[in-house]
């Protein structure tokens, strides 16, 4: 039996499930944003005593790998990380626009045959992480961060019909687009849908070295100062 805990953190909710043979048993979200550090162990802890597991019950822990927020990415991975060492257990890294890309696929029972899924997650300004899959999940375009305006003027086909969501979404408001796309603005970052994705890997025994391994922040990490009132 293959029970794997997952940790969503690199968007501003985080969150935490278990997954049994690849089907969501138990979650828990935070409904207050960037609450990481408070609430990520705390899920840990509470989401196993009340399924009755011990982390060595476990057959995995699995985690966002990115892109996302680098705080976020920080706290989850260095959390999953503790608990494979702790127990030694595998560690599984999940694709963070795919798990996105997995809950827009979900929406539907069926989908036209052209779709393509363009996951976004808010990189700031008028950026983007995005990539493109196809209705099997199979990653068609690599994950970067690009300006909304080029990823529709240069790299998008208008004879194939997307759908998007995640953070980056409301942005699309503010461009002028040729293409027909829907966006499932409900659908956001979750553990749910890492841990049905961190089963397909675990068949695969596609699992982290522990020593090595470090999130996808595909940007260096910014630091904005506020500038001083004073006149000093």
């Amino acid at each position: 039996m293959t029970i794997i805990l997952s940790i969503e953190s690199s968007g501003p909710l985080c969150s935490a499930a278990l997954h049994r043979e690849g089907v969501l048993i138990d979650s828990m979200e935070s409904l207050e944003t960037n609450a990481h550090g408070e609430k990520l162990a705390l899920f840990v802890q509470e989401i196993t005593q009340k399924n009755n597991l011990k982390i060595s019950d476990l057959s995995a822990v699995a985690v966002s790998r990115g892109p996302g927020s680098y705080t976020g990415l920080r706290i989850g991975v260095s959390l999953a990380k503790g608990l494979c060492y702790a127990a030694k257990i595998p560690l599984i890294a999940v694709d963070s626009l795919q798990s996105l890309a997995l809950g827009i696929s979900q929406n539907r029972i069926e989908w036209p045959d052209n779709s393509l899924f363009i996951p976004m997650i808010d990189a700031r300004r008028m950026e983007v992480y995005t990539a493109c899959y196809d209705i099997r999940l199979e990653k068609i375009k690599n994950t970067k961060p690009i300006i909304l305006d080029d990823l529709f003027n240069e790299t998008l086909e208008v004879d194939k019909t997307y759908f998007t969501a995640g953070s980056g979404c409301f942005k699309l408001d503010k461009i002028k687009m040729d293409m027909q796309i829907l966006a499932f603005d409900t659908i956001k970052l979750s553990a749910n849908y890492i841990g049905q994705l961190a089963f397909q890997k675990f068949t695969r025994n596609e699992i982290e070295n522990l020593a090595y391994f470090e999130p996808d922040y595909l940007k260096e990490f910014a630091i904005i100062i506020k500038k001083s009132d004073s006149t000093d």
